[in-house]
């Protein structure tokens, strides 16, 4: 069932659908255990595209183009990025207009040697305040994309966006002493002494990222390494980066969001069926709507991120005969796992990433596998297709080790345990999203630890919580005190809270001291206050 426009109120069976323990506690006054009883398999509302959507597997699947340096010399690349309104045709024969980085979406993707910096000089030319975030980077805090150190556009010479969340939040605006703005331009350094994976960057900029995303402010960012590239994992033509994520379109072609304030520059937050999150009913992979690919009947490596703002999925492969294929996992968000992993069910959440090998070799030459949403349904139940089209050599390779550098923390090197619980709450007469009973407060430190220093943290979710750490890579321990799940392997950045689930992780706060952060990138909830503080000295 799909939800109507935003102007038009929930029916009970929607939002008991939209994974409303907020709307469904606020409306029928059920407690929490009554509400998450009925919890439903996905947390947000679905919008409605205005415009005939195009039929599945028609259009080709696009390559983000890799940007090149403008300079390689000291030891560090450089690059620069223009962030700029575009128009691109993303539904055959319509127009979107776009926030883009580069002019594409994606945006132009980083690919970056393990230990070699680099340094990216973005420049605003949108018309609101920027951010960048480097998700899953090992980055000094000066880079790291704290949400207040804006980078005004020219033209703004003040900070008079908010710096906390506004009225319509139920809260003042509040000041953020620390932020550190910049006027049209900003380096950010990243020193990438960090495992080989799939990054990605996106805006981050307060109360306001859930929007600047799903306008188009998102590009990858591929760290390798020789150890890495001497395995024989499937390589060149057969590394396919996929950036999936879900959209809405309006009437006139432009993206169709529902937020209290359209121009993003005063007033933050979406109109309120869509506060447990903002769902697509067009699926996107690489900017492409349901695309096709031709492939060789060989293996390929799949590098699959979730760009979503609420959308989990559970991927599966299935071949036009109905055969499943496996899909074997040898990453994870922060790199190589030490073994691979064998799946036909792989849920993934808003941020995580996934590092995957498929063989078409047993697929008719001429037949399709479709990759498939088991959590959508009606057109998000298909994501794309292969098309296999030919025989060809294939000397690539899934070793049985593939690496031998993941961190091995005990729960006995834990300096201490901390609890954090992740629900809907109400923030001085408005909803929200609140960690440990409080929304994001820019001044106030909510976790200090010491660099170094290991730690356990048990998660606790009301609805669906994808949770993710900044700077540091940790490992799932627990699910509701089992044994983590086949797809916890390897060492996580953002973990996924389902509903009523409490989730152990164990990490060392390493790398550098400063302020980060740690929250839930449901974008939605991350707006409306699902974020916290967190001082490494």
């Amino acid at each position: 069932m799909r939800e109507h426009d935003a102007g038009r109120g929930l029916s009970r069976r929607r939002m008991l659908g939209v994974g409303g323990a907020l709307g469904l506690m606020a409306a029928t006054g059920l407690s929490a255990s009554a509400a998450l009883a009925r919890r439903p398999s996905f947390t947000g509302a679905e919008l409605r595209s205005a415009v005939p959507l195009p039929p599945p597997f028609q259009v080709s699947l696009p390559i983000p183009a890799v940007l090149k340096p403008v300079d390689t010399s000291g030891g560090t690349d450089r690059y620069e990025i223009t962030q700029r309104e575009a128009s691109a045709e993303i539904l055959p024969g319509v127009k979107t207009p776009l926030w883009t980085y580069e002019g594409t979406f994606p945006g132009p993707t980083i690919e970056s040697r393990r230990g070699r910096p680099v340094t990216v000089t973005h420049r605003n030319e949108l018309p609101v305040p920027t951010v960048v975030h480097l998700h899953g980077g090992r980055t000094p805090a000066a880079s790291d994309g704290y949400p207040t150190d804006l980078v005004l556009p020219e033209g703004r010479h003040d900070a008079a966006t908010n710096t906390g969340h506004g009225s319509e939040h139920g809260m003042d605006g509040m000041h953020d002493p620390r932020a550190v703005i910049t006027k049209l331009t900003r380096d950010y350094t990243f020193p990438l002494d960090q495992r080989p994976t799939l990054l990605w960057y996106h805006d981050h900029r307060m109360d306001f990222t859930a929007p600047a995303i799903w306008r188009g402010l998102a590009g990858l960012h591929i760290v390798r390494d020789d150890a890495e590239d001497d395995l024989g994992l499937p390589a060149g033509q057969r590394e396919l980066p996929l950036m999936i994520a879900d959209r809405a379109f309006a009437a006139d072609g432009s993206l169709a969001y529902p937020a209290l304030d359209p121009t993003l520059r005063e007033r933050p937050g979406v109109r309120e069926p869509y506060l447990a999150g903002v769902l697509g009913d067009v699926i996107l992979v690489n900017g492409a709507p349901w695309p096709v690919h031709e492939v060789d009947a060989a293996r390929y490596r799949l590098r699959i991120l979730n760009a979503s703002n609420a959308r989990h999925y559970e991927l599966e492969a299935v071949s036009d005969e109905g055969r499943r294929l496996d899909l074997v996992q040898i990453g994870a968000d922060q790199g190589l796992l030490a073994e691979p992993v064998t799946h036909r069910l792989l849920p993934i959440a808003p941020a995580e990433r996934y590092d995957v090998i498929i063989d078409f070799a047993g697929v008719p030459i001429g037949s399709r596998v479709r990759l498939l949403n088991r959590l959508g349904s009606g057109r998000t139940h298909d994501v794309m297709a292969f098309r296999v089209a030919r025989h060809t050599a294939d000397d690539s390779r899934i070793p049985r080790t593939l690496s031998t550098d993941l961190p091995t923390w005990r729960r006995s090197d834990a300096a201490r345990v901390r609890d954090f619980s992740f629900r809907a709450g109400r923030m001085r007469g408005g909803h929200g999203w609140l960690i440990g009973g409080l929304p994001f407060d820019p001044a106030r430190t909510d976790v200090t630890t010491r660099l170094g220093e290991v730690e356990v943290w048990r998660l606790v979710a009301d609805v669906h919580h994808p949770i993710h750490l900044h700077l540091v890579g940790f490992r799932v321990l627990s699910r509701s005190g089992r044994s983590p799940l086949p797809h916890d392997a390897g060492l996580k950045d953002t973990v996924a809270l389902r509903p009523g689930e409490a989730v152990e992780i164990i990490t060392r706060f390493d790398g550098y001291r400063g302020r980060y952060l740690f929250h839930c990138h449901n974008a939605e909830h991350e707006d409306m206050g699902m974020m916290a503080n967190l001082e490494i000295i």
